[in-house]
């Protein structure tokens, strides 16, 4: 039976607005990203999901918050949708990096990850089973995630068959709040939508 699986990234915190690497750092959302978690939950009640997952991080675990209010649910929460930890990148911005180490990581992302930082192949590995257990728990349900920017670009770079170092060139952008459907069949996953703004659900099919 068919999952469909629809991944939210968190709203805005003060760090995303400065385009700072956030990753194991546990920042709260800010007013723009409290507005955002609001338009999540606007859009949810058409949606009305079956089932809640989120990342158990602060930022993730607001975003939801409202959506779990209104539709009366119990996210689960999983440690396997944290973000990626970033190591020395964390709080800075890529330009305040050694200038080799930043080069290095906008050349290969994945070979050269930010020193003392996860291995983004590691993490695709973890979102990965999560979400394949997600799908058979949930089958022919929909499913709502609240997690993270470079987490959920791994994982459809992961599911879709593309190479992990491509992530930040095939998928450049995932905004705060926006959204990823995907369907899950048998372990089989299509996308159907990435980088979709939380609008009415018309807007999506």
């Amino acid at each position: 039976m068919r999952t469909t699986i629809v991944l939210a990234r968190h709203g805005r915190t003060e760090w995303h607005h400065g385009n700072r690497y956030t990753g194991s750092t546990d920042l709260p959302i800010d007013e723009v990203g409290v507005r955002q978690a609001q338009q999540l939950k606007d859009w949810a009640a058409d949606y009305a999901p079956d089932a809640l997952w989120a990342s158990p991080m602060l930022r993730a675990r607001q975003t939801i918050t409202p959506t779990a209010e209104l539709l009366g649910l119990t996210p689960t929460l999983d440690a396997r949708l944290r973000e990626v930890d970033f190591g020395s990148a964390e709080g800075k911005m890529l330009s305040e990096l050694p200038p080799a180490v930043g080069k290095a990581f906008e050349l290969d992302p994945v070979r050269d990850h930010f020193p003392g930082g996860e291995d983004p192949a590691a993490a695709a590995d973890r979102v990965r089973e999560v979400f394949d257990e997600i799908g058979q728990r949930h089958q022919g349900q929909k499913v709502l995630v609240v997690a993270h920017n470079t987490l959920i670009r791994l994982l459809v770079c992961r599911v879709l068959g593309l190479r992990l170092n491509d992530y930040r060139r095939l998928l450049p952008a995932l905004g705060p709040a926006a959204l990823v459907r995907l369907r899950w069949q048998n372990g089989t996953v299509g996308l159907e939508a990435f980088n979709v703004p939380p609008v009415r659900m018309e807007t999506l099919e």
